[in-house]
């Protein structure tokens, strides 16, 4: 593949990059390749990829089927690099499977142009594009995109400037869209912090596919987290919930530990960095108590909880069983939480590699000091998409005040401007 490579950046006066010979040259022919071209390597330097580069690199792999993954983040590639990607999306013996484009300069043309070639693509299972500028436009030619397109599990949208407009346009599709497994909109500019939970919650509702769902950085606060709520109550396929970076405190957690008591598929809640405090905490500790939890990962980092909460929250793993990931770094600890935590990690209760915690002892104190163990950020990777999901209404309950608005089983997919006009 190396040397068809070469030959390809003769051929259209094209330099070589050092960086994808070295990746190519150790490639082997063997089946479920993914091709890593990362431009952060830290071992060694490396010479990003540009448009050029990604010419180069499309036309080389077109004869080869050996690949199933291509990890270009961190690169300068721009709306004509996806261009060519597109052509590699395009051609029928196309084996890719995943396509890592994050933290790099596409544009609202780049997006528009990939979502029309995944209208009719039946190969690629994970798309991340975080960390590009596609803002709206980009955004809304995916969204349209997902009402067609019946593969793609996992899709990363994360810091990519979306608006109210277009989170809310990809809760509307995911009312009808059965096929996506993880999705992350983290960090949009929003200029109503409440009107987008709404929608959420009532594509969660009735949603009975998603599994992964990350809504990072969007201003929640406790109104937000109370819709919410209503939305997981009717929903039984959720399983990890990122909530890091927002406003929620103690009233708001209040809602999602009733939620915790009576849910039976939410496995992980990441809470971090949001501000629970002592009465936020107690809240939590008694749902992760309450028998028949089944929350089994659990991030309260920098809530501003203080001895109180945190000795609760230790105590709740004391009788629960099957919780044994908590995260707890950056809020206000003393030594009757040293002491406890040790314990907690000494009997093996919490495993030293699932806590960011970890206790030493001088002059006869114990002490905790940070290790850098933290939540998976993506727990449902591709190789785990194939997972059975629940029904949506099963052991989830009925809350007869949340009624959500249902659309027509009838599905008509729209372009994005008759999308947009139903905004």
């Amino acid at each position: 593949m190396s040397e068809f490579y070469a030959a390809v950046c003769a051929e259209h006066e094209i330099e070589i990059n050092p960086h994808v010979l070295h990746v190519l040259e150790k490639t082997t022919g063997t089946d479920s390749v993914t091709i890593e071209l990362r431009g952060n390597n830290r071992l060694r330097d490396v010479q990003r990829l540009d448009d050029g580069d990604v010419l180069a690199l499309s036309k080389c792999l077109r004869s080869h089927t050996s690949w199933t993954g291509l990890d270009v983040r961190y690169n300068n590639i721009t709306d004509e690099g996806v261009g060519h990607l597109v052509d590699l999306l395009q051609q029928d013996s196309s084996s890719l499977r995943s396509l890592d484009l994050m933290f790099n300069d596409i544009r609202g043309d780049g997006a528009e142009v990939l979502a029309k070639s995944l209208q009719c693509n039946s190969t690629l299972l994970s798309l991340r594009l975080s960390n590009n500028k596609i803002e709206n436009r980009g955004a809304m030619q995916l969204a349209s995109m997902l009402q067609v397109n019946s593969t793609l599990r996992e899709l990363e949208l994360a810091d990519c400037d979306l608006d109210t407009q277009s989170v809310i346009a990809f809760s509307i599709v995911l009312k009808s869209n059965k096929t996506l497994r993880s999705v992350d909109v983290s960090r949009p500019l929003l200029f109503s912090h409440q009107e987008w939970a709404v929608h959420v919650a009532e594509m969660l509702a009735v949603n009975s596919s998603l599994v992964e769902l990350h809504l990072g950085k969007m201003g929640m606060t406790d109104m937000g987290m109370e819709r919410l709520t209503r939305g997981l109550r009717l929903n039984g396929s959720l399983r990890y919930l990122d909530l890091r970076c927002n406003r929620v405190t103690r009233d708001g957690v209040c809602h999602l530990a009733d939620l915790l008591k009576k849910n039976r598929t939410l496995e992980v809640v990441d809470l971090s960095s949001n501000r629970i405090e002592d009465e936020g905490a107690a809240y939590l500790s008694e749902a992760v108590a309450w028998l028949g939890c089944v929350l089994r990962e659990l991030s309260v980092r920098s809530n501003n909880i203080r001895t109180e909460g945190l000795l609760s929250l230790a105590h709740a793993l004391k009788v629960n069983t099957t919780l044994d990931h908590v995260y707890i770094w950056g809020n206000h600890l003393e030594e009757p939480v040293f002491q406890v935590f040790r314990e907690l990690i000494a009997s093996g209760r919490l495993p030293p590699e699932q806590t960011d915690v970890s206790a030493y002892e001088v002059d006869g104190r114990v002490f905790l000091a940070e290790v850098f163990h933290s939540l998976r950020r993506r727990y449902y990777r591709t190789n785990s998409f194939d997972i059975d999901t629940r029904p949506t209404n099963e052991a989830a309950g009925h809350d007869s005040s949340f009624t959500p608005h249902i659309e027509s089983q009838q599905h008509v997919p729209c372009s994005p401007a008759e999308l947009q006009n139903l905004l």
